[in-house]
């Protein structure tokens, strides 16, 4: 739906706003409670087949099972949070003392922090990749410079490469730290070589390369993002650079964010310590016989672990950058008020889907040349992600179930946009009634992009189980509650939109 749409929808009396925020949060808490006493009462069960680990307070239990979270926090202690606090310490140094400098000193620490952690074979690899990706985007030609790109990807799942790379790493971890920055410059590689391609000739190609190797290893994006492109990275960094700094609020600016995201990881810890969420999802006997409400409780957890998860693995970077006076992208959006497919992609992961509207969806045409265009532009767009992502069986589907969400979305809006189905919804539905209409299309579209992020979180099992007992064996007892508090979800994004 459009932001113009959206902005002309009807308000709601105050005690009906206030029946679905009840609804809403009551059906959370709930559901999480039915699955925190699931997961008490098969405690000893998940802990002997999945070694949960000693709580950080005494008397509970700890769920290690979520990669993502333990990969990153581990890397946060040992070595993580003390380069992002060197980062900020020299940002901070050069813009007060030495701002011309500030640039030339964050690329060489950036360099210099990630050959400390990737070693010096592995930043050989990056720098591999940043000169064919340099080379080739001085011939100025959008085609060769993705065909180059995507190649320097695809080595990722080069099996004898891999074997190789491990050898280089005494732990399992640091080869995968290694993977996740190849995956991330990548991105960065693409947007230098289109940018490149796209502007008429400027500088030499010694400035182009001394901006590449800066945005390449600013080190707060570095292993993880989130993305912002080579075009936004240079204007701001050359603005910032211009600015005096006039900002006395620093301090609290620093002391409020630090505090927010340290809030974040509370709950995040909150969260694997009394529902062991990604263990049960792991088992397909578990998922089988969760109860109705520990099931949805389920589905909300895993969605809302990843929301906080990314708010912390995103709020620090984007902390810091801003300190380097950067408009990093906006942080993600909470799941229980995203309502539409498109909503997810648009506001989830702002800085990826800036990405892929700039670099995929327009220059195929997006929606400029008819709808065909824009079904190809799209499909592309999910075909890439899914790709970048591994390219696995699930994410296909998980891929597929994006591409048909969107179009079906754009479907409907078109649909309703027509003169004639808007004459009928004019005369027979009056404006707080279209609007509860239009919570309900909501609805289903939540459910069934609930449906896609469980594959995308646990695997195809997880989303042809919760498919199976929602939609197919409870199509008369579990799908209408769940279709109502969804339309509650609904209401409330919709209010809060």
């Amino acid at each position: 739906m459009t932001s113009k749409s959206k902005s002309q929808l009807a308000p709601l009396p105050w005690t009906e706003i206030l029946l679905y925020w009840v609804l809403s949060f009551g059906s959370h808490l709930y559901s999480f409670y039915q699955l925190q006493r699931f997961s008490k009462e098969h405690e000893a069960g998940l802990e002997r087949e999945f070694q949960l680990e000693k709580g950080l307070l005494k008397g509970f239990k700890r769920d290690p099972s979520d990669f993502e979270w333990s990969f990153w926090t581990e890397w946060a202690k040992k070595s993580l949070l003390w380069t992002l606090t060197g980062h900020g310490i020299i940002s901070r140094f050069t813009s007060v003392y030495y701002p011309k400098l500030r640039v030339p000193a964050l690329t060489i620490y950036g360099l210099l922090a990630a050959g400390s952690v990737l070693g010096v074979k592995g930043v050989s690899v990056l720098l591999v990749h940043l000169g064919l990706s340099f080379s080739v985007a001085q011939l100025r030609k959008p085609a060769l410079s993705w065909a180059c790109n995507l190649l320097l990807l695809s080595t990722l799942h080069i099996q004898p490469l891999q074997e190789i790379q491990r050898d280089w790493y005494k732990t399992e971890e640091e080869y995968y730290l290694l993977l996740f920055s190849i995956a991330v410059c990548g991105l960065r590689f693409i947007s230098f070589s289109l940018e490149l391609c796209w502007c008429p000739p400027g500088h030499g190609g010694v400035v182009q390369l001394c901006w590449l190797f800066s945005y390449t290893f600013y080190h707060p994006f570095f292993y993880n993002g989130p993305i912002i492109t080579y075009k936004d990275y240079i204007e701001q960094m050359c603005r910032s650079g211009e600015e005096s700094d006039k900002d006395q609020s620093l301090l609290s600016y620093l002391v409020l964010r630090s505090g927010r995201i340290i809030l974040w990881w509370c709950i995040a810890e909150f969260m694997i310590h009394l529902m062991y969420m990604h263990s049960i999802q792991s088992n397909e006997t578990y998922l089988k016989i969760l109860p109705p409400w520990a099931l949805g409780g389920l589905a909300l957890a895993l969605a809302q672990f990843f929301y906080v998860k990314y708010l912390v693995l995103f709020g620090l970077p984007s902390m810091l950058a801003t300190l380097d006076k950067l408009v990093p992208p906006k942080l993600p959006s909470c799941v229980s008020i995203i309502h539409s497919f498109t909503g997810m992609w648009r506001h989830f992961d702002e800085g990826l889907y800036r990405w892929l509207i700039r670099y995929i969806y327009v220059p195929l045409g997006g929606s400029r040349h008819g709808p065909l265009y824009k079904i190809l532009s799209t499909g592309l767009a999910f075909g890439f992600v899914c790709l970048w992502h591994g390219g696995r069986d699930y994410l296909q589907y998980w891929a597929l179930m994006n591409w048909a969400g969107v179009l079906v979305e754009n479907g409907f809006k078109s649909l309703f946009a027509s003169s004639f189905i808007n004459s009928i919804v004019e005369q027979h539905f009056s404006a707080a009634m279209k609007r509860r209409s239009i919570a309900l299309l909501c609805a289903f579209a939540t459910a069934m992009l609930l449906l896609s992020n469980l594959v995308f979180l646990g695997g195809m099992h997880v989303g042809r189980i919760f498919w199976m007992r929602i939609f197919i064996q409870g199509w008369s007892t579990v799908a209408p509650p769940m279709l109502g508090f969804l339309y509650c979800f609904a209401q409330i994004g919709l209010e809060w939109t």
